[in-house]
C-alpha cells in the first residue's frame, strides 16, 4: 500500500483539559480552548505492508519500547477497523518537540498518526472525524487537527466530543515564549496526573465548573483580539489546574522552584505595565503569552535571573497537513 506522511503541530491549552469522564473514549470533564503553535511539530509516515509480521514503529529513528509500541498498535487498530484491513504498518515518526516534558508532544504525535495512518489505510476522513480519531490516542491531539485558536467541546459521547476551529488564521499579534525548565520526561505522566487530581482533589469539581464557565469569556477575548483578558483567564485557569494537584491526597507537583521563579517574574513584569501572562501544562516548563514587541524585554528579564535558561519563541501555527510520499508538498 502507499505511504503517506502527515505533519501536525503542538498546541497550548488556554483553557485546560485535566480529567476524563470516559477513559477509553477520552471524553473530558471540561471544554478546552487552545492555540496551535507553528514551531513545535511532529512528522509521521505510515505505510501498511502485507509483508510485515507486526507493527514496526520508530520515533526519531529509534524503535519504541514495548509499552509505547503497544499503545500505538492499539491506536492503529482503530484505523484498521474503520478501513476493514488487518495489515500491519510501518510507522516512522520524527518529533520536533521535547518528548513528555509538558510541551504537548502527544498532541502533535497522535494528530499526525491519525492523519498519515488514515490516509495510508485508504480512508478519507473529514477534519471532524480526524479530530475524533486523534482524541482516542491523546485528548489534546483532537485540537492539533486544526490551526490557530481551537475549541474541543467536552461532549457526552464519541460523536459530540470533538474539536473545531475558532479562528484558524490568527491575524493579530500574539505569541508564546516557551521557557524550557526541563526537556526530560515527567515523573508522573499526564494521564496519571489528571486521574489523581480528579479522584483525590477535594476541589476538583469546583475547578470543572469554573473552567467550563470561562469558555464564553475566552471566546469573546479571542474574537475581540483582547490579549489582556485572554492572558488573565489563561493564567488563572492554569494555576487553578495545578492547585488541584497540590491539594490532592497524596499531593503531587509538576512545577519546580525555577517554574515559580518564572511565574513570579511574569507577574512582576505585568505590574510594570507589560501584557505578559503565564500558563503551564503538565510539566515544569512555563509558557509566556505576550505581544511580539515585548520579546526583547521579557527575554532580558528572564536571562537576568536565569542566565542559562532556554527560551523558544512560538507563534500561531497551522492545522494538520497530509501528503502522499513522492508527491509534491509545500
Amino acid at each position: 500500500m502507499v505511504a503517506f506522511t502527515a505533519r501536525a503541530h503542538t498546541n497550548i491549552a488556554l483553557l485546560k483539559y485535566w480529567g476524563k469522564v470516559d477513559q477509553q473514549l477520552i471524553i473530558p470533564t471540561t471544554t478546552s480552548i487552545s492555540l496551535t503553535l507553528d514551531e513545535f511539530y511532529t512528522e509521521t509516515t505510515v505505510e501498511f505492508d502485507p509483508a510485515l509480521p507486526n507493527d514496526q514503529i520508530t520515533l526519531d529513528q529509534q524503535p519504541l519500547k514495548e509499552k509505547d509500541r503497544h499503545k500505538i498498535s492499539i491506536f492503529l487498530n482503530l484505523i484498521r477497523t474503520q478501513a476493514q484491513i488487518n495489515t500491519f504498518a510501518r510507522v516512522q515518526s520524527v518529533n520536533h518537540v521535547p518528548t513528555a516534558a509538558g510541551l504537548a508532544s502527544s498532541a502533535s504525535a497522535f494528530a499526525a498518526l491519525a492523519g498519515a495512518g488514515s490516509a495510508a489505510a485508504g480512508l478519507n476522513l473529514s477534519q471532524a472525524d480526524l479530530s475524533r480519531l486523534a482524541r482516542q490516542g491523546s485528548g489534546s491531539a483532537s485540537r492539533s487537527i486544526f490551526g490557530g485558536f481551537v475549541q474541543w467541546d467536552r461532549g457526552t459521547d464519541h460523536q459530540t466530543s470533538v474539536a473545531h476551529p475558532l479562528q484558524e488564521n490568527v491575524d493579530w499579534p500574539i505569541q508564546l515564549l516557551t521557557v524550557i525548565v526541563s526537556d526530560q520526561p515527567k515523573k508522573i505522566n499526564s494521564r496519571g496526573g489528571m486521574q489523581n487530581a480528579m479522584q483525590n482533589s477535594p476541589f476538583y469539581q469546583n475547578w470543572v465548573e469554573r473552567s467550563n464557565g470561562l469558555v464564553k469569556p475566552m471566546q469573546t477575548a479571542i474574537n475581540q483580539h483582547d490579549l489582556a483578558t485572554l492572558g488573565t483567564i489563561a493564567e488563572q485557569n492554569a494555576l487553578e489546574m495545578h492547585a488541584q494537584n497540590m491539594v490532592a491526597n497524596p499531593p503531587f507537583f509538576y512545577l519546580t522552584d525555577i517554574s515559580w521563579q518564572i511565574i513570579n517574574l511574569v507577574q512582576d513584569l505585568r505590574q510594570s505595565g507589560l501584557q505578559v501572562y503565564a500558563t503551564m501544562d503538565a510539566g515544569p516548563n512555563v509558557k509566556i503569552i505576550s505581544h511580539p514587541d515585548d520579546t526583547p524585554t521579557i527575554k532580558s528579564a528572564l536571562f537576568k535571573i536565569l542566565p542559562e535558561i532556554s527560551i523558544q519563541v512560538a507563534t500561531p501555527g497551522p492545522g494538520l497537513t497530509v501528503w502522499q510520499n513522492g508527491a509534491a508538498h509545500a
